[in-house]
């Protein structure tokens, strides 16, 4: 079938035709990213102004749904890059009364957004709490890291933090279900020196729950690390009933990675290597495996040699 040749006058209508629906197009688009629309969003909330002497548990859940008026420029950047956003809610007027009205801390919340993005609502409007006795503890500090180590360095002591204990204070329920307070995750990469740093202290999502000091200073040992073999003899456990047991060898030789600066500090008295006769009992093994069951804070078994070793027994 032959193609239909498109005059002159006909390509030029059509090209008219074309401008006027992409000029039309983006006279819509300017006109729709121009105008106000109300978007929803999700935000975390946490509380200001917490009434003193009075514990208090919420009733419901620490997100909530919030309704903002911005432009369609702004809601368009919202469905790309989604985030959750945080808002502060005045719990002053808890003095009072076991609720908080978001109505009438619009003006408030306003104040933690652009001008740009106006909140318009809250859902739910109304937060309910639950008020009971307070109470006051005090909880350890567990520092939290994630460290990598320059090659044969890493960490060669007790991770210290000051305070070494903080305070708790809410409800008694939630207070006492609290055994430590963990710290912020401390990062870095490459370490070979002693890391020392302050991190703030994870609350659990306990918003109700007031913490002081809010902040610990987290100190973590790092050295340099090496290799000692260390030649241990082997004890025998369960040897009740027997006349003697023999093990051969009767020594191992355990390869162990520990600081240079502890490499003269610990012997073969600091460890202990076993052989359990519970194994060959029980499941009649012909070798009996080392156990290490005193190894000392900080160093590490890199290998034994021998794994097993073979035994004699007399009854």
């Amino acid at each position: 079938m032959a193609l239909r040749r498109i005059n002159k006058v006909q390509r030029r209508k059509l090209s008219i035709f074309l401008r006027c629906v992409i000029i039309s197009f983006l006279a819509w688009t300017l006109f729709a990213i121009s105008s106000d629309y109300n978007f929803s969003k999700k935000a975390s909330i946490t509380y200001v102004n917490l009434p003193e002497n009075k514990a208090f548990h919420p009733l419901q859940a620490d997100t909530v749904s919030v309704k903002i008026k911005m432009s369609g420029w702004k809601m368009l950047m919202e469905r790309l890059y989604p985030d959750t956003a945080k808002i502060q809610v005045d719990l002053s007027g808890l003095k009072s009364r076991n609720f908080i009205v978001f109505g009438s801390q619009i003006g408030f919340i306003n104040r933690q957004f652009p001008k740009d993005k106006q909140v318009v609502a809250v859902s739910p409007d109304t937060l309910y709490f639950d008020f009971s006795k307070q109470t006051q503890r005090k909880v350890p500090v567990k520092a939290i890291h994630n460290l990598s180590f320059k090659k044969q360095y890493g960490i060669i002591g007790a991770t210290r933090t000051i305070p070494e204990y903080v305070t708790i204070t809410g409800p008694l329920d939630d207070v006492a279900s609290i055994e430590f307070l963990e710290t912020d995750t401390i990062k870095g990469k490459d370490v070979n020196t002693d890391v020392r740093t302050v991190a703030y202290l994870n609350r659990q999502n306990k918003t109700n729950i007031t913490i002081y000091p809010t902040f610990a200073e987290v100190i973590i040992p790092v050295g340099e690390l090496t290799e000692k073999v260390i030649e241990l003899p082997v004890k025998v456990e369960n040897s009740k009933g027997y006349t003697s047991v023999r093990i051969l060898p009767s020594k191992v030789k355990a390869t162990v990675q520990l600081s240079v600066k502890d490499y003269n500090k610990w012997s073969s008295r600091d460890f202990e290597a076993v052989v359990d006769l519970e194994a060959w009992k029980d499941h009649g093994v012909t070798s009996l495996p080392i156990i290490m069951t005193k190894v000392p804070d900080f160093c590490q078994i890199i290998s034994l040699e021998p794994q097993n070793v073979d035994f004699f027994v007399r009854k």
